[in-house]
């Protein structure tokens, strides 16, 4: 072989970045930008099938109830004598009730009262317990105070503190709103203010945890303030569990509202919501039992793929479980 034949290379052989059409070479792949961890949650998310299908039923049941009086016209409160205690049919696919009021238009209009009530009781709760947890967690002279407070809000019992407040507040705030908004603030208050705790205990114990961190440290070292290094390196990390608890905030307070509606104690009778519905069909439970069967599976279905949306989210939102 000449001196010629080593300098030209093999015609048959190419580099290894060009061997392949569209192949990725070194220099591109350290160039290419880092995957989203976004991705990886959505990634992790959809291998839960039951979160995944939990959060498909919620989309589409709070699109039915927002959406559905748009194709649904009917006015849920138009009372027709004449068609009272109808069963299915095409007029009334979910029949009608005593006063001939349409059971389908009800059921959407007691479905925005009672999502309404869930998704704003939670938010209230949500902020309350995150705020103390934090502070709790982050400030050690007020760890032990808020933690106290905490477990006395624990010990006291829901249902009966729920009724007390019913029956304190709900005339000032009929007064001073209207009935409907009156009961609807009142309600949304008394279920917020007794079930920020499981929020609080939780975020309080990640925060322990967070601010003996490196990154924390470091941030402390150069002179960062604390309202700094909470917002900007707390919170942020202690996200997971607070979207998981707001998942789980809501099928709570979709209960809670639904109970105090059966007792009587919620939105006034000719104001639909789920629970109210529940409680007025319990008369007739025996002639028409599909009047029960409505409310009852809608709270049931709400609060089930409520709680697998949040089970989905709780995987993959935790860097400990994400990829197994």
């Amino acid at each position: 072989m000449t001196d010629k034949d080593r300098l030209v290379p093999d015609e048959g052989l190419a580099p290894a970045s060009t061997a392949l059409p569209g192949a990725a070479g070194p220099l591109e792949e350290l160039t290419q930008p880092p995957r989203s961890q976004w991705l990886d949650v959505w990634d992790q998310f959809k291998t839960h099938r039951g979160a995944l299908i939990g959060g498909i039923l919620f989309v589409a049941i709070v699109a039915s109830v927002y959406l559905g009086p748009f194709v649904w016209d009917i006015d849920p409160t138009k009372i027709n004598i004449r068609a009272r205690n109808e069963g299915p049919s095409l007029a009334h696919p979910f029949g009608t009730d005593q006063l001939g009021r349409d059971m389908l238009a009800r059921m959407m209009a007691g479905g925005q009262t009672s999502v309404s009530v869930g998704i704003t009781a939670m938010l209230l709760a949500l902020i309350l317990g995150s705020f103390i947890g934090v502070v709790a967690g982050f400030f050690r002279r007020l760890d032990g105070p808020l933690m106290r407070l905490t477990d006395l809000f624990l010990a006291l019992p829901l249902l009966p503190l729920l009724l007390v407040m019913m029956l304190l507040f709900r005339e000032p705030l009929n007064a001073a709103f209207g009935l409907e908004q009156g009961i609807f603030i009142l309600i949304v208050a008394s279920i917020g203010i007794t079930s920020w705790m499981p929020t609080a205990r939780i975020v309080r114990g990640d925060v322990l945890a967070l601010k003996e961190r490196e990154f924390v440290l470091a941030a402390r070292s150069i002179g960062t303030t604390n309202t700094r290094i909470i917002t900007r390196h707390i919170l942020p990390n202690v996200l997971s569990p607070i979207m998981v608890s707001a998942t789980l905030g809501i099928a709570t307070a979709i209960i809670t509202e639904s109970a105090l509606s059966f007792l009587g104690l919620g939105f006034p009778p000719d104001f639909p919501t789920w629970g109210r519905l529940l409680f007025d069909a319990t008369d007739y439970l025996q002639q028409y039992p599909e009047r029960v069967f409505w409310p009852g599976m809608a709270i049931s279905l709400t609060v089930l793929s409520v709680n697998y949306l949040g089970d989905g989210l709780r995987d993959a939102l935790d860097p400990r479980i994400r990829g197994r």
